[in-house]
């Protein structure tokens, strides 16, 4: 078969001067640049006769990694010698040839069997078309997909900062205050309704709170704390309150991809901030005007979509903060049905692979409600690992006998970070090898640890095991891993000890970080996985709660009209309280869905540990929510959402006596076993 792997110009790109940029945004905006701009090159010295010479010269791309078609069509050539090429192969690949392995790998699509890409790249009709993908009579196989419904409307998200009005208004009024004499009656036009947009939205951020419109109300909240004040509105609500309303936003885009006048006005800015050596003037966040512009029209472009389709969200610092960060307009997708609709038109059949899909119902109602259920067709099998290679237990107490509860509201007591402390220095007696605890935070998680370096208990677990931290930037995850695995393996194999009675590490990590998923935990690194908590999102999230209160109403008669659950008039008192009352509106939809997308994130966590037949682990549910009477609970039981081959083994415990007794007895079991294979 013939492969092709598919990525980002970030992740193919190996001309150093253009990586340096960092910036996503700013690569693919300098990869075209250097594309447009051709270098003129001496290809012959031609003789004349009589001594007389003539030079001519050719055009060749601006990036000396695509000057070379010769070296592009070999590059093909050793795709197809070699097979399947991951990201890193390809990009090995191409430094060595010294050719693009970006549009080196692009090519390829027309003639490949399979193509293996990001999510991004298959859902945007946009990119398909550049890419070249036609979906007509292929199988489409989605991998992960528990996301996908999540992925699907973040991908046609937009926000744009007040600092990028500024830049865009800027640019704008110069370039029409040059040109005005020069442009015809329909681009000065354009241009004029160009600045009164941007004069609108900057409009947005200069009103007074109290005096901003009632049609925001109902999902404001404010945060003394923070100094900032978000609110939502629907896409109608905005353009009216703003007086934009009778704007063609339609024929505006148009005009925009059209006439490229982005280029123009950024072009001509960047001349002027040149020509005077004034820096300022290219401002924009991440210093491209450009990006700026782009930011704009992406806004613009979801504008156009139906009223009920999304919200949009304003974040306004107050007055007394001078940072512009919090300032900005947002535009939140919050259904998208229509947009995989035409995924499942085109292609011959779609599948949907995952281990935490389930419950498939919440999977229909956001990406195809319009199927007829015969063609949907559902498979689940068991694990592959036998009942005894795992302990899955609700540890409900702790060692001095407090009961754990990391709800929001009591975990960040002493009495729950000490008691959590004293568990996991019992741990590191009875489990072999690597032990990961999951937090819900990596805020929390530097709470507990600072707690802990200061009552000691991190010596204590140091006795036994060597600790490690997973990093905020995934850049460095990486190499922790690789030395957390090389530590587990010296320790267990009885090498050279520093501390001789260390027997392995422990990985304090996070829920929805790097390792929580697609890392392989496998064999010593995860013989013991400990989640701490439910890690429910935080209810403050207002994109969260217009998503809760979407989902809240699919399936009703009048499904265009977003669902009246108020966020509350309690504004001054926390946004968390705020969430909390829409929660409490919902009957089932977006409760369970809440509800989901913590379970997920568990399912995921402890999910790392097994990974193949032979292997084993436990895994401790830390909290009394986990083993509680769901009688008792305004949502579901939390283990009714685990996988069955977890549920089959699940053990909820009361007295931690009684699971240390059965760890110690789950490891000495598989160890045995694992020494007879």
């Amino acid at each position: 078969m013939k492969v092709v792997c598919l990525g980002s110009r970030r992740n193919f790109c190996i001309n150093e001067d253009v990586l340096k940029l960092g910036n996503s945004t700013r690569i693919n905006e300098r990869c075209l640049e250097l594309q447009r701009n051709k270098n003129k090159e001496v290809s012959k010295i031609k003789s004349m006769g009589a001594g007389g010479r003539i030079r001519r010269n050719k055009a060749s791309c601006g990036c000396p990694m695509l000057r070379k078609q010769k070296l592009q069509k070999e590059f093909r050539s050793m795709m197809s010698q070699q097979g399947a090429l991951d990201i890193e192969d390809l990009v090995h690949l191409g430094k060595s040839m010294r050719t693009c392995p970006y549009y080196g790998s692009r090519s390829m699509v027309p003639v490949a069997d399979l193509v293996v890409l990001p999510y991004q790249s298959l859902l945007s009709k946009a990119s398909r078309e550049s890419l070249g993908l036609n979906l007509k009579n292929n199988i489409v196989i989605i991998d992960e997909a528990h996301n996908l419904a999540d992925s699907l409307i973040s991908m046609y998200d937009s926000r744009i900062t007040l600092s990028q009005l500024e830049d865009v208004h800027s640019h704008v009024e110069k370039y029409f205050e040059r040109f005005c004499n020069v442009l015809g009656p329909g681009n000065r036009r354009y241009i004029q309704t160009f600045m009164v947009l941007t004069r609108a939205f900057r409009q947005v951020f200069l009103k007074d709170d109290r005096s901003y419109g009632d049609s925001c109300r109902d999902t404001e909240k404010a945060s003394g704390a923070s100094g900032t004040s978000t609110s939502s509105m629907a896409i109608n609500d905005f353009l009216f309150s703003l007086n934009v309303d009778n704007i063609n936003l339609v024929k505006l885009l148009q005009y925009i991809k059209e006439s490229n006048i982005m280029h123009k006005v950024s072009g001509y800015g960047d001349k002027v901030a040149s020509f005077q050596k004034n820096v300022a003037l290219n401002g924009g966040e991440d210093g491209s005007t450009l990006s700026s512009f782009q930011a704009l029209a992406n806004l613009l472009l979801s504008l156009t979509n139906k009223d009920g389709d999304g919200r949009i969200i304003i974040s306004r610092t107050s007055t007394t903060c001078s940072r512009e960060e919090g300032r900005y307009i947002k535009y939140v997708m919050l259904t998208g049905d229509k947009i995989f609709s035409e995924i499942v038109d085109q292609a011959h059949s779609v599948v949907l692979a995952g281990g935490t899909l389930q419950p498939i119902e919440e999977t229909r109602e956001r990406l195809f409600p319009w199927l007829p259920q015969d063609q949907l067709q559902f498979f689940s099998c068991s694990h592959i690992v036998p009942p005894e290679s795992i302990l899955p237990v609700a540890v409900s107490r702790g060692p001095s006998g407090h009961t754990f509860d990391f709800s929001y509201s009591s975990r960040r007591s002493s009495i729950m970070i000490q008691e959590l402390g004293q568990l996991l220095c019992n741990l590191v007696t009875v489990v072999p090898e690597g032990i990961v605890v999951f937090f819900s935070s990596f805020d929390y998680e530097g709470q507990v640890y600072d707690a802990w370096e200061a009552s000691g208990i991190l010596e204590r677990i140091k006795k036994k095991k060597r600790l490690f931290r997973e990093p905020k930037k995934n850049t460095y995850v990486e190499s922790v891993l690789k030395e957390y695995k090389e530590t587990i393996d010296t320790l267990s194999s009885g090498e050279w000890k520093e501390n001789p009675s260390q027997s392995g590490a422990m990985l304090l990590a996070v829920v929805g970080g790097k390792i929580s998923e697609g890392i392989n935990l496998s064999d010593g690194m995860g013989r013991c996985i400990v989640m701490v908590g439910l890690p429910y999102a935080s209810p403050s999230d207002i994109e969260l709660m217009e998503r809760v209160k979407y989902i809240e109403g699919l399936g009703d008669s009048d499904s265009t009209k977003t669902p009246n659950l108020s966020l509350g008039n309690e504004l001054c008192s926390g946004e968390v309280h705020a969430g909390f009352n829409v929660l409490r509106s919902c009957r089932r939809r977006g409760k369970e869905y809440y509800e989901n997308l913590c379970m997920k994130a568990v399912n995921q966590s402890i999910g790392r540990a097994i990974r193949h037949i032979n292997d084993y682990a436990a895994i401790l549910l830390v909290d009394t929510r986990y083993a509680s009477d769901s009688s008792k609970r305004n949502f579901c039981h939390p283990t009714s959402k685990l996988p069955q081959w977890i549920k089959d083994r699940f053990v909820a415990s009361t007295d931690y006596g009684e699971v240390h007794r059965m760890l110690h007895q789950f490891f000495k079991h598989n160890k045995k076993r694992w020494l007879q294979q």
